[in-house]
């Protein structure tokens, strides 16, 4: 009723409606960090409205990881991906909540890092790799990890990102075919280069090229590799503070753009040769989330230090624009909010409307094409989110720190459904394919699907 509901809701205000029939196979497989191009959501999955993680009610399986990572599962087919950096003199702790901290944690133990391959229906471990082993080239925060990049797949192909540690591609039998090393990628808070975070931004696989950006404290870049031999295409440096944002790609009408979000150089680069398109600078100086890709506009948020921006850039965009506590001085730009904006969450473009749901749990509804906000409400009693929302058949999925699993009711009246607990920290953002809710946990992967699936 619900899902039917929603889309009749979108019909009569005039949004477009892909049904999931209208999907190809490949745009249905969450290949990357929140699916294909980080949109967010899939329809027509049938999820459970509850599950007991205890009790085992809707809990298809529950997998053991070793090690600590916030990397999200990604999954292809009848397989599931994850990383993991494991080390004896780690314990994995994570502190939650907002502190207000910049120191790192002190640990200079060696670490495995590893890519785990695990059965959809079952949760079995198919294959696992030690991508590389060593003492960490840089220290994390203690709410970070030290495989914090989400892997990305097309099906032929795996990537695994463990930053200084390096770039890894393997097949879908765990078989490695290549790998590079950048050097030491130094993710810090740009004031203080002691307070060292670790690396955070995840590939992007579009067509036959793997997508990197990789913002730093020196010689930051993006660039695109070749992903059958990791030979390099083009590589551009960047002049930017130290970010973990993910790229993304659009298309304008004419060419494919790279979007990469960033506080000195927001932009985007030309698929094909990597030469700028346009650029912005300003807004939150610590740029974390990822830009979502619309009909006709790229939205970008960003926070910390004086301005916390939401942007909707047109597609059409060129040339460089500005952005200040005034304002933005370009008809590049749909429209703009100079403060809202999230720290860690990357926002949801789901039947029209736009989500931002901040650290502090706060989830703002706005118009997408005009970016009138139409609610902003507290979402349950969680004190920190990292989780980025995810949706499926008219239903927002938002988890906090403590595990806390938080549906709404997706469209312009704010209504919370329910809730549901995995009794674990929960810092990375769920996955979604037909029939299951995967959630990566601080020990688990755990696959929520109905009984009666």
């Amino acid at each position: 009723m619900l899902k039917s509901t929603f889309i009749s809701v979108l019909l009569v205000a005039g949004f477009s409606f892909l049904s999931p029939a209208q999907k190809s196979d490949s745009e249905r497989q969450w290949n990357m960090y929140r699916g294909n191009y980080a949109s967010g959501w899939l329809d027509e999955a049938s999820l459970p409205e509850t599950w007991d993680v205890k009790s085992g009610e809707n809990i298809a399986w529950k997998t053991e990881i070793p090690g600590l990572g916030h990397s999200c599962p990604v999954v292809w087919g009848d397989k599931i991906f994850v990383t993991t950096a494991v080390s004896e003199n780690d314990g994995g702790d994570i502190k939650t909540g907002i502190y207000g901290s910049i120191g790192s944690v002190a640990d200079s133990s060696v670490h495995e890092w590893k890519v785990y391959c695990l059965d959809k229906e079952t949760g079995k471990v198919n294959w696992e790799q030690t991508a590389c082993t060593g003492v960490p080239e840089q220290k994390r925060h203690p709410m970070s990890s030290h495989a914090n990049c989400t892997p990305a797949t097309n099906g032929e192909y795996v990537l695994a990102f463990f930053g200084s540690e390096g770039l890894f591609c393997y097949n879908m039998e765990g078989q490695l075919q290549w790998r590079k090393d950048f050097g030491v990628l130094k993710s810090n808070f740009f004031l203080v280069p002691d307070a060292e975070w670790e690396f955070s931004s995840s590939p992007l696989i579009h067509k036959n090229r793997v997508i990197i950006q990789c913002d730093v404290d020196t010689n930051s870049f993006v660039a695109a590799y070749d992903i059958k031999t990791g030979d390099e295409v083009w590589k551009k440096d960047r002049d930017e503070f130290p970010g973990w944002s993910t790229p993304n790609v659009y298309s304008d009408g004419n060419r494919e753009i790279v979007a990469v979000n960033g506080y000195k150089h927001r932009g985007g680069y030309d698929f094909e040769t990597g030469e700028q398109v346009w650029r912005m600078a300003g807004g939150g100086d610590i740029p974390i989330p990822t830009p979502v890709v619309g009909d006709e506009l790229v939205y970008f948020n960003s926070a910390h230090g004086k301005l916390s921006p939401i942007l909707a850039v047109k597609k059409t965009a060129s040339g460089d624009m500005m952005l200040n506590e005034k304002g933005i001085a370009s008809d590049h730009v749909q429209w703009a909010k100079l403060r809202g904006g999230a720290y860690m969450g990357t926002m949801l473009l789901y039947g029209g409307y736009l989500y931002n749901a901040r650290w502090n749990g706060r989830l703002s509804c706005y118009n997408a094409l005009t970016g009138e906000e139409i609610y902003s409400e507290k979402v349950g009693t969680g004190n920190s989110y990292t989780s980025s929302p995810v949706a499926a058949d008219g239903v927002l999925y938002i988890a906090d720190n403590d595990g806390v699993v938080y549906r709404v009711k997706a469209g312009p009246e704010y209504e919370l459904l329910g809730k549901n607990k995995l009794h674990e920290v929960c810092m990375s953002t769920p996955a979604i394919a037909e029939g299951y809710l995967f959630f990566r946990t601080s020990r688990h992967v755990i696959a929520v699907s109905s009984s009666e699936k």
